[in-house]
């Protein structure tokens, strides 16, 4: 139960409707147990004078009453179930906000369906705590309290005897809850891992066609489905027993006070209308045996998932902004690194080695290597999606730990190696605005631009509804080629002093490469561009060149200079032109058959 202490601090912004609505659950048991008072009365006055107008006194009243208890109870339940959704809302909304935050090496060791499994399931079961647990435990420990006061005011010797068959409950509701606990906890994991490969096989859908896996991937969630199932089956088990064991033990005590209750009512000790008012509270206490149960079962799976959650909001943001940033007010572009080298946490070895190099401002740069060794990581370093582990990057010679996020990254426009699309119009994905605008509204003129730079206006019309197309699950609806460029149209459109490309353009035939980076010249003028590229056609007119291996910058110079040098950058540029020539060999065989 010590994880349900997180949620303490969502109580606070509506402490007073959670006071209202706990108080009106202490009205409407007074009420509920004024009603057994009432009708003792009413017998107790009957057995002494039979009168009409007796009888409609105090059926009236009796009336009364329950009217009182139905509307109070309509509103205590309006105000604690409601407020208990807007508890959720308030958390599932910081729980992603944190998720947002930290940074991508989280999201390399969770799988998004176990993330999405914690911020819906595991959400929703926090909230039934907020709201029915706290509200039917008040109501128990209020029913229960006045209940119990009011049988030991009839019959002191009475209600011991009816008690004596419920001192019993405590420890079977103590054991009956850690079971509970304990099996909801694998059903929620259970469901983490059975939303993450539902997930996994929609987002693949093609991959699992092309190869023909559709049985097999069927099967295998099948058997994840089944153990779910007798996951739900063991805790429905325990639960099915929990319920008539409290049943059991509270109506042993309902047949000693029939017994006992009727002796002393046959002896005179008690009249007839005690004996009907004891009977109907000791119905009364019987519902918060009951209920007692159903608030531990809340308990124990909302105290799992919060476990689960508190798993989540744990997780410190390894890169933050700074206690004091120092001002970015209008930054040029220059980019320095400083003896940096880095590793992914919990990698065995560096993936970067003491690299030392500077950008100056509107300067193109390319970088350039084999397959891993290291480009996008650098790439990455620069809007600090990673933090170096040794060494120093700077931006107009500030450290960019000493910056503000948002303003280092505000100063940035990045094309990643691997384009990502939101399902959202194409518009949308571009202009990145907080809500979507309407369909058909006109282009403006950085859109505009943006459009004309990557290439992407000329693919518009094959488009059904042009820029306004509403786009699939990560774009699946545009080919790769047209992904890259509505990626690239992105970040023209957002105009920053610094352009970063990883590889952007490997998925664009060759004919359109060449005529985007035509564009991006006249665009980069005056901006500090950095291109990652394995193609020498998209970095031979940079004004530097990099050249990487093994995580160390072993050449840099100009393209004609790097060839004279006969080094690792000519036998890239060899490599390439040998794989090309074959490409178009088979090009033109496959044409001619």
């Amino acid at each position: 139960m010590k994880s349900l202490r997180t949620l303490l601090p969502y109580f606070r912004p509506y402490r007073l409707g959670i006071s209202a609505g706990l108080l009106l659950v202490i009205v409407s048991n007074l009420f509920t147990v004024a009603a057994p008072y009432i009708l003792k009365m009413a017998i107790d006055a009957l057995e002494q004078e039979l009168r009409p107008e007796l009888i409609l006194r105090y059926a009236a009243l009796l009336a009364g009453i329950s009217l009182l208890a139905g509307v109070t109870r309509f509103w205590m339940r309006k105000l604690l179930n409601g407020l208990s959704r807007r508890m959720e809302t308030d958390l599932r909304r910081d729980l992603f906000g944190h998720l947002m935050r930290l940074p991508p090496q989280v999201f390399d060791a969770w799988r998004t369906g176990d993330l999405v499994s914690r911020a819906t399931n595991d959400v929703q079961a926090v909230r039934m705590v907020a709201g029915p647990a706290i509200m039917y435990a008040v109501n128990t420990a209020t029913v229960a309290t006045l209940a119990l006061g009011l049988m030991i005011w009839i019959d002191p010797m009475l209600t011991l005897w009816a008690m004596i068959p419920m001192a019993v409950l405590p420890p079977v509701v103590f054991i009956f809850g850690r079971q509970i606990h304990q099996r909801f906890e694998k059903i929620q994991a259970q469901f983490s891992e059975l939303s993450n490969f539902a997930q996994e096989n929609l987002a693949g859908a093609r991959i699992v066609k092309a190869y023909v896996r559709e049985d097999a991937q069927a099967h295998r969630f099948e058997a994840l489905n089944r153990h779910y199932k007798s996951l739900n089956l063991s805790i429905a088990r325990v639960w099915g027993l929990f319920h008539p064991s409290l049943m059991f033990f509270t109506g042993i005590g309902a047949v000693v006070v029939l017994w006992f209750g009727g002796g002393q009512v046959l002896r005179g000790a008690i009249s007839l209308g005690d004996f009907v008012a004891f009977s109907f509270y000791l119905t009364l206490l019987m519902w918060p045996m009951i209920a007692l149960g159903w608030v531990t079962n809340l308990f124990q799976r909302g105290a799992a998932s919060m476990g689960r959650l508190n798993e989540l909001l744990g997780i410190t943001p390894g890169i933050r902004d700074p206690e004091t940033p120092v001002a970015f007010p209008a930054p040029r572009g220059a980019v320095e690194f400083d003896d940096v080298s880095f590793g992914y946490p919990g990698g065995a070895r560096d993936i970067l080695h003491h690299l030392s190099f500077r950008i100056e401002p509107g300067q193109t740069v390319a970088i350039v290597g084999a397959t891993a060794s290291g480009k996008s990581t650098l790439a990455a370093l620069i809007p600090r999606l990673y933090d170096v582990t040794e060494g120093t990057i700077r931006v107009d010679g500030t450290d960019i730990r000493q910056i503000r996020l948002e303003a280092l990254r505000d100063a940035i426009a990045f094309v990643p190696q691997e384009p990502f699309l939101f399902s959202m119009r194409l518009r949308t994905n571009i202009e990145l605005r907080q809500g979507e605008e309407a369909a058909g509204a006109p282009l403006t003129d950085e859109l505009r631009s943006a459009l004309a730079v990557s290439q992407l206006d000329k693919t518009l019309a094959v488009l059904p509804t042009g820029i306004d197309t509403r786009l699939g699950e990560r774009g699946i609806n545009l080919s790769g080629g047209q992904k890259q460029r509505a990626t690239l149209a992105r970040a023209v459109h957002r105009d920053a002093p610094i352009l970063i490309l990883d590889d952007a353009l490997s998925a664009v035939d060759s004919e359109t490469e060449t005529a985007i980076l035509e564009a991006l010249r006249d665009y980069m003028s005056g901006r500090t561009s950095i291109i990652v590229s394995h193609r020498v056609s998209a970095v031979r007119t940079a004004d530097l060149i990099l050249v990487l291996d093994d995580g160390r910058l072993v050449e840099r110079g100009v393209h004609e200079d790097l060839i004279a040098a006969e080094g690792t950058y000519a036998r890239l540029l060899r490599r390439q032109l040998v794989e090309e020539e074959l490409e178009s060999l088979e090009r033109r065989r496959v044409a001619g058959a």
